[in-house]
């Protein structure tokens, strides 16, 4: 049996119910073992390999949520801060939001990979996170969702209706859908503009290419701003302190559009220093979720730019 052709599809379910794309592929890989192990036991007159396969991920997914605690981004956890002075002091003790680096995998339902999707499945508790995604994003039957976690079709039913109108009260769906993709030439060119206001580091270029509250936030810096006058006040700190002259590149993430940044060293070259997932909307940016963690920035290990 070759279990092989699922691997990507699993990682990202796993990445939806944990948020974390570390620990998506450590419980993939644990599926893929059990599996393995209990292939003998396979009846495929009861369910498809993929159904199968897909019943031993959301049983490693819940007992690992059971001693976990949720993934925030920090404009979940509190009000914007007021000062763009503040300092910047990690919080290693949260265990963070990451994003996913799609170019490790060929992933289809991009949609529901967005960031705002995944903060807001964090949320939920895990049965009706597990209900939601098999339902709604990979389309199992409600039977097929009751034999993979051991209950009713009714329950599975009261599940989905719970979690939707969980999600409804957030507005996750609205947030989704209204999320340009990479690929939209409207987009790539507002990224593009994006890209040349922060590599000539142009702060007002910058703040004209944002919406009136836009947000920008730094995991694991628990610090957010709102709003392009302190957006602004932030990046001129940031060219303050780091210097000019950095050089950026396109990447991929949760469906949406992102950049490597790297920052200049002294004497000479370029170091990478965070990756930044964009969230544009009608013409501009709205949201710019910027990570620093090295388990991120390795993660996406995007090519370094080449020198002019």
């Amino acid at each position: 049996m070759d279990f092989e052709p699922y691997r990507g599809e699993l990682v990202a379910y796993c990445y939806r119910m944990l948020g974390s794309f570390h620990e998506a592929e450590d419980l993939t890989q644990e599926t893929m073992l059990r599996a393995w192990k209990a292939r003998d036991r396979y009846d495929a007159t009861r369910a498809s390999v993929r159904t199968w396969l897909y019943r031993i991920a959301t049983n490693a997914c819940l007992s690992a949520l059971e001693s976990r605690s949720r993934r925030p981004l920090p404009s979940g956890l509190g009000a914007p801060s007021g000062d763009p002075g503040a300092p910047l002091t990690p919080a290693p003790e949260v265990p963070w939001l990451e994003p996913f680096p799609e170019a490790r995998f060929d992933v289809e339902a991009r949609a529901d990979l967005r960031l705002a999707l995944v903060a807001a499945l964090q949320l939920l508790p895990a049965r009706q996170r597990a209900v939601l995604v098999l339902r709604e994003v990979l389309e199992f039957s409600a039977a097929e969702v009751a034999e993979q976690l051991e209950t009713s079709v009714a329950a599975v039913n009261s599940a989905l209706q719970r979690a939707r109108a969980a999600l409804a009260r957030g507005g996750a769906y609205v947030a989704i859908d209204a999320v340009g993709e990479p690929a939209d030439p409207e987009v790539r060119a507002v990224v593009l503009r994006y890209m040349r206001a922060f590599e000539a580091a142009d702060v007002p270029a910058l703040v004209r290419l944002l919406t009136e509250d836009a947000v920008l936030e730094m995991p694991p810096v628990p610090l957010w701003y709102r709003g392009r006058r302190d957006y602004g006040l932030f990046m001129e700190r940031v060219f303050a302190l780091r210097g000019t002259g950095w050089r950026v590149e396109r990447v991929v993430a949760n469906g949406q559009p992102a950049l490597a940044a790297y920052a200049p060293e002294p004497g000479s070259g370029h170091a990478l220093h965070t990756v930044q997932v964009l969230t544009v909307t009608g013409g501009r940016v709205a949201r710019n979720v910027v990570f620093a963690d090295p388990r991120v920035l390795a993660a996406f290990a995007p090519p370094a730019p080449a020198a002019e």
